[in-house]
């Protein structure tokens, strides 16, 4: 059972890999969300945290569709096996997991915990084609796991943010430009920070191109960069910036 006020007063299910687990939070986890919260971590310290923590993935007996949350997060649908998926307000399907049965039951009182290591659960969602992790959604600090971090939880390796600070790291870079250099009437690009994606991949296109053109440039640019691993791997999210190329 819960000790010490820490959980909802919910009993874990009894496994032998987490046998004695009261339902709190890992210290190293919690503090690593509250000093992101304030600022003094960053997102990759958070995903090192949760690499060696255990987390609680929620199942519930009977899906019903939900509001938005305050992150415009909805119950979307359920694996087989009763685990919440989560839709996000860019479409893509988030796995939620808890950090305690505290947090657990502050968004959903009803909902069954299932104790995993932080990588199995990443594992799990991957399996699933669920592209993101939310730690916490009813908080008190919640934090979005980008695709290519659960990725590398998952596989157990490292993970690297594709920016750091008010720069594309200098190896995606890189990759951004040789994927797309040497593509019709693309006379320049080059990879920033983005402002709706994490990283903008900026064009600077052949004056006087017709909508019939320009539409063949985007999917080309769009079919390179799929096909790139290291942009696949390092990047979680592309905006395209166009510009027209000085005569």
């Amino acid at each position: 059972m819960v000790q010490s006020g820490t959980g909802a007063g919910r009993e874990l299910p009894p496994t032998s890999a987490f046998a004695g687990d009261d339902g709190s939070a890992d210290a190293e986890l919690s503090a690593a969300l509250v000093r992101h919260a304030e600022g003094a971590a960053t997102l990759r310290d958070v995903v090192v945290a949760l690499s060696g923590a255990r987390v609680l993935v929620p199942v519930l007996a009977e899906l019903e569709v939900a509001g938005h949350s305050d992150l415009g997060l909805d119950l979307d649908k359920e694996a087989s096996t009763g685990i919440v998926a989560l839709r996000a307000p860019d479409g893509r399907t988030a796995l939620p997991v808890f950090t305690s049965t505290t947090t657990l039951a502050a968004w959903r009182p009803d909902a069954r915990p299932v104790p995993a290591q932080a990588p199995r659960a990443a594992l799990s969602a991957a399996q699933e084609g669920w592209e993101v992790l939310v730690v916490d959604p009813a908080g008190p600090v919640t934090v979005v796991v980008p695709r290519p971090a659960v990725r590398a939880l998952a596989t157990g390796t490292s993970w690297d943010p594709a920016v750091h600070g008010s720069q594309v790291r200098p190896e995606v870079r890189r990759a951004v430009v040789a994927a797309v250099s040497g593509t019709d009437h693309v006379l320049g690009v080059d990879a920033l920070p983005g402002r709706r994606a994490e990283v903008a991949v900026v064009l600077a296109l052949r004056p006087g191109l017709d909508r019939a053109a320009l539409d063949m440039v985007l999917a080309r640019v769009n079919a390179r960069l799929a096909a790139d691993d290291v942009v696949t791997t390092a990047v979680d999210s592309i905006e395209l910036r166009l510009t027209t190329a000085s005569p």
